[in-house]
């Protein structure tokens, strides 16, 4: 009997075709990719690449000009409310409430979930112990420091048992033995609960370190995609941030130039 031949995983993540354009502007112009189930995905852009307008649209907090995306099967365009039940997402920003507890905090997302009794009290209890906080629940926040934040902030994300799960910068303003941890989460995250990780750094090591595929956007179109290695290999280097550099050049991206800029096209198109 001959073995049997292995199923490929089934995509997170489909985005065919993908545009945002603000007037005349196109932030995102015409991207294409995918995601397979339990991948660490990284998406990594200089400064006003098109980055944070790809992630609010995969997030439903920007509607697409054209194109498709699908999460863990659900069109987002279609069912916007179904497709935020597929993912959790951890932004740049901190977006815990300072003044409740661990455990208080993560019972309201439950809540805003449509999860509770004695199932959101065991999945507090399994989310805490992962990132390792269950012994600080009864502590309010704002005691915290800036790793054990974030490391609520996923345990957070994770409550509702999403398939995939967003980091957008989490490891802005971390020491870096708190950055190596947070990682350690997010690969045990991959491996031991088939979680889709799609995160976005500037810390291109940290993408080298953790991720099994990379696509780099710069200026709103995709130029490369593949596993590091590959990368690395297309563009004749010897790490990641060097074939980076070589992908979108050495010039300095000003963000705030570049917003402003977005701000006065979006500003001319409205008043159209």
């Amino acid at each position: 009997m001959e073995p049997a031949i292995p199923k490929p995983k089934p995509n997170a993540i489909e985005v065919r075709g993908l545009s945002k354009t603000f007037g005349d502007f196109k932030a995102v112009d015409d991207i294409s990719f995918s995601v397979p189930q339990g991948a660490v995905f990284a998406f990594l852009g200089p400064n006003g690449a098109g980055k944070s307008t790809t992630i609010k649209m995969l997030t439903t907090l920007l509607s697409p000009t054209k194109g498709s995306i699908s999460l863990q099967g659900r069109e987002v365009t279609e069912d916007p409310l179904q497709a935020r039940k597929s993912f959790g997402i951890v932004f740049q920003d901190p977006s815990v409430d300072d003044e409740l507890t661990a455990w208080e905090n993560m019972e309201l997302h439950g809540v805003l979930y449509g999860v509770s009794g004695s199932e959101l009290d065991d999945r507090i209890e399994a989310m805490l112990r992962f990132v390792d906080l269950w012994d600080r629940r009864e502590d309010p926040v704002k005691r915290y420091s800036g790793g054990m934040k974030r490391r609520l902030e996923i345990a957070r994300a994770l409550l509702h048992t999403p398939g995939i799960l967003f980091l957008d910068e989490p490891t802005v303003g971390l020491d870096p033995q708190t950055r190596n941890h947070l990682w350690d989460y997010v690969q045990r995250l991959s491996k031991d609960k088939a979680v889709t990780v799609f995160l976005t750094t500037h810390y291109i090591e940290e993408a080298a370190k953790v991720a099994t595929d990379v696509a780099v956007i710069d200026k709103g179109q995709l130029v490369a995609q593949g596993a590091p290695k590959k990368l690395m290999a297309s563009t004749k280097t010897k790490t990641l941030e060097a074939a980076f550099i070589k992908l979108t050049g050495r010039s300095i991206r000003d963000e705030e130039a570049g917003a402003a800029d977005r701000m006065r096209t979006f500003r001319r198109a409205w008043r159209r």
